[in-house]
């Protein structure tokens, strides 16, 4: 892509945002009231009930905007409220839903034990494959939803060719853009109709907050959504508001340190003896790698890779590395290590992993702003203890040289 993080610096720090009109703080200030008096019946300020909506919030929500290039975005406890509203607000008993096979697992677990009750279904279909995609489409079908990288196998849809596919059916594309944000892929530049991001990872950047958002340039679905919020009672707070609005400023410069530190992680676990494959974006070696450099500015902060011992090789790497921290989340400043199979995509059916490449001995890896030459001191720590079976004596010689 022809654009850089730098480009989205001032908007990131100053976009959507004013100094405080009562106060002239320069921070938004964390309103934490429930309620706002009216001055007359229905003669108010904008506010009445945080429920529906709340100065702090709202800040969030055009910080996010500016960012996206949209309407002030609509913000959310957690990424998986976002989601479940986009669900509630489009869809209806009867609908059909197009998905990505390789997917967020709490995103799998929402369709097959909520949705499933009330009568929408959804095929997971390969969305990398464009006729794939056009052929698992229905007459009943209401929204194509992608998630590009997709978590945890760094699998790329090409937005632009679903988006073609999707409008041609009269069908919305909503992508999950959570792995890179608005500052490495635009989706809606590419044709994507919505864009959803869990603001718990880059976003706010530092593991100190959940939330989601949604943003896109249709105002009657932006009315549809916040109806919809408002009803179900999962807007974000105001303190977790503030928090993301904070680590908001810094989001361009530190996606470039996750990204530079991924780069060099992973080129060096692609040469490593041990491991067997590396999936990252930046790597010529990546089966997508074209695809990439097209639709995204930098390649992230994510990879996962697989051990040539298996799955007991890559548990036994993840309960030894100490810098690196073994936990769920992803896209804060610190290393988080994860085993997707018994964590975040342990609800996900075995036979739908085998299918997409979610293997048992899969690690993610969310590169994080150390030191890249420690964290890779800490990996090579913990790589040293694990045998390969039929391969040892091979192994210990590389690592001498």
């Amino acid at each position: 892509m022809t654009f850089s993080p730098e480009l989205f610096a001032t908007t990131a720090v100053r976009g959507g945002l004013a100094p405080d009109p009562a106060t002239g703080a320069v921070l938004t200030p964390i309103y934490q009231s429930t309620t706002y008096h009216q001055e007359a019946v229905g003669v108010h300020k904008g506010f009445t009930y945080s429920r529906a909506a709340n100065p702090t919030v709202s800040a969030l929500e055009a910080a996010l905007g500016a960012l996206e290039d949209t309407p002030p975005a609509v913000c959310f406890s957690t990424g998986m409220a976002a989601i479940s509203t986009l669900f509630l607000a489009i869809l209806k008993s009867g609908d059909h839903v197009v998905v990505s096979d390789v997917v967020y697992g709490g995103t799998v677990r929402l369709f097959q034990q909520v949705l499933a009750n009330f009568g929408v279904e959804a095929s997971f279909v390969d969305t990398s494959n464009p006729s794939a995609v056009a052929q698992a489409i229905q007459p009943g079908t209401k929204l194509v939803f992608i998630e590009t990288p997709a978590n945890p196998t760094l699998k790329l849809t090409d937005i632009a060719a679903i988006a073609k596919i999707a409008h041609a059916a009269g069908v919305k594309l909503a992508v999950d853009n959570t792995f890179l944000t608005p500052v490495l892929q635009r989706p809606l530049e590419l044709g994507a109709d919505i864009t959803l991001l869990s603001t718990t990872k880059y976003i706010e950047g530092h593991n100190s907050t959940v939330g989601g958002s949604i943003a896109t340039r249709d105002e009657a679905l932006l009315e549809r959504l916040r109806i919809v919020r408002k009803t179900l009672g999962c807007i974000q707070s105001p303190q977790e508001a503030w928090l993301t609005l904070r680590g908001l400023k810094t989001l361009p410069l530190r996606l470039q340190q996750h990204c530079a530190n991924a780069q060099k992680v992973a080129e060096w676990l692609e040469q490593h003896p041990k491991v067997a494959r590396v999936y990252y974006p930046g790597l010529a070696s990546f089966p997508q790698f074209a695809l990439a450099e097209k639709q995204q500015s930098l390649p992230g902060g994510m990879l996962a890779f697989e051990l040539k011992g298996g799955a007991d090789a890559g548990i036994q790497l993840m309960n030894t590395v100490s810098l690196c921290l073994l936990a769920e989340n992803l896209g804060a400043v610190e290393t988080l290590i994860t085993h997707p199979v018994s964590m975040t995509h342990g609800d996900v059916p075995r036979e739908i992993r085998e299918r997409t490449g979610i293997s048992d001995g899969l690690v993610r890896l969310s590169v994080g702003l150390e030191n890249p030459a420690d964290i890779i001191a800490d990996l090579e720590s913990a790589l040293a203890g694990i045998a390969v079976t039929g391969e040892t004596q091979e192994v210990e010689a590389c690592l001498a040289k």
